[in-house]
């Protein structure tokens, strides 16, 4: 197949949608397909390119969280879907918008992905616990985009059932990002200033949603504060605010963005991993981390899918609490015999996630649309027009 991805920012690899979907495209190319990219990038990066968009007031934020937004050029899309036997869509924004239009009008078959949680962006802009926000953000989103999509790929059960409640309709795939087969379990020695620390890590964008003020709080309540090294590994907004916050811990935090490699060695020594993040479509970081053999403390957010990964109680706490979080963390570290033996468990629980057979569940739906749209086609009822919901049943 011919394989359009449709993504703002493909080519900043510095959040979890974008690392994902490039991931995706190494293996879909690796089963003989070829992929081709419509975004925003430098020159050389895609033959179709679009101009970033300019936010006025927003711009900055907009960086800051890893994003961009893409001006669509009419004559570089119709080239790109010209070439192309299937498109993705892979974000819920004016450049997907214009894409779908285009493509029903051209007759090229499509799916999308839904991949931005509406509590992402509340979160940014202080609005996270405003459900009727948050609900018409999910009705537009299905007004723009989605009631136009026949095939939906949806990271989790908790994003699918997120969807049928804000009444989302056709065929909903669940279907994992994957985890890419170098996350196993590995241990390595710590580099020499952490021989006597005990290494709690966390990973994700350095925003409001993902908590990290709660797990410096907790360190803080921690039986074992003065032990504790805290590794955040992410970049975003909020660094400066959890800098400052973190000068309260007896060991000072260390804050970076890793590449993929150096992300391999942190995970293989550390000795626990943290999840506070109160909105999560799936969670690949923590994914990724206890696929590398490291005991998860998940926040048991309803907003959330993450919670799923938990095996028991004993890596489950409340969403927000501090206290109980300190609590979890104190009993990983008294019980060391205990956490090694979970440690297997949870790597060999995150082998129902790899990546090349969630590529393959996503290869069966590009054959489901690619199906679906020819015989429409055949049978006369193909729906080209903008107001016209999808392809009628």
């Amino acid at each position: 197949m011919k394989i359009l991805l449709v993504n703002d920012q493909y080519f900043l690899a510095n959040n979890g949608m974008t690392i994902s979907a490039r991931r995706f495209a190494k293996v879909l190319e690796s089963h003989g397909h070829e992929v081709r990219v419509v975004s925003t990038g430098r020159p050389g990066d895609s033959p179709y390119l679009m101009k970033k968009r300019r936010v006025p007031i927003f711009d900055k934020l907009i960086t800051s969280q890893g994003m961009a937004f893409a001006v669509t050029d009419k004559k570089i899309y119709r080239q790109a879907l010209e070439w192309a036997d299937i498109v993705h869509f892979l974000s819920p924004f004016s450049l997907t918008h214009n894409g779908i239009k285009m493509a029903r009008e051209m007759g090229v078959p499509y799916t999308a992905a839904f991949h931005v949680q509406p509590e992402n962006i509340t979160s940014s802009i202080h609005l996270y616990k405003w459900e009727f926000v948050n609900r018409f953000i999910y009705k537009w989103f299905k007004f723009s985009i989605y009631k136009y999509c026949t095939h939906i790929h949806c990271p989790s059960h908790f994003i699918e059932r997120e969807l049928r409640k804000n009444n989302y309709y056709g065929k909903l795939h669940v279907i994992s990002n994957g985890i890419d087969p170098d996350f196993k379990y590995r241990k390595i020695e710590k580099s020499p200033e952490f021989e006597d620390k005990f290494l709690i890590l966390t990973i994700g964008r350095l925003s409001v949603e993902k908590r990290q003020d709660v797990l410096i709080d907790a360190i803080n309540k921690s039986k074992y504060s003065d032990q504790i090294q805290l590794i955040i590994a992410g970049q975003g907004p909020r660094k400066e605010q959890i800098l400052k916050q973190a000068k309260s811990l007896k060991n000072p935090a260390i804050i970076n963005f890793y590449t993929h490699e150096e992300l391999l060695d942190v995970i293989a020594m550390s000795d626990l991993y943290a999840h506070p993040a109160q909105v999560e479509i799936e969670a690949m970081s923590c994914m990724e981390a206890f696929a590398g053999g490291l005991v998860p403390i998940i926040a048991d957010s309803k907003k959330s899918a993450t919670p799923q990964f938990a095996l028991d109680e004993r890596s489950l706490f409340e969403t927000g609490n501090s206290d109980d979080l300190a609590k979890k963390i104190d009993y990983w570290i008294e019980h060391e015999q205990e956490r090694k033996e979970m440690e297997y468990k949870y790597s060999e629980s995150a082998q129902k996630y790899k990546l090349e057979e969630c590529v393959l569940k996503a290869e069966e739906m590009f054959e489901m649309a690619i199906e679906d749209t020819n015989r429409a086609k055949e049978e006369g009822r193909y729906a080209k027009k903008k107001d016209e919901k999808y392809i009628k049943a």
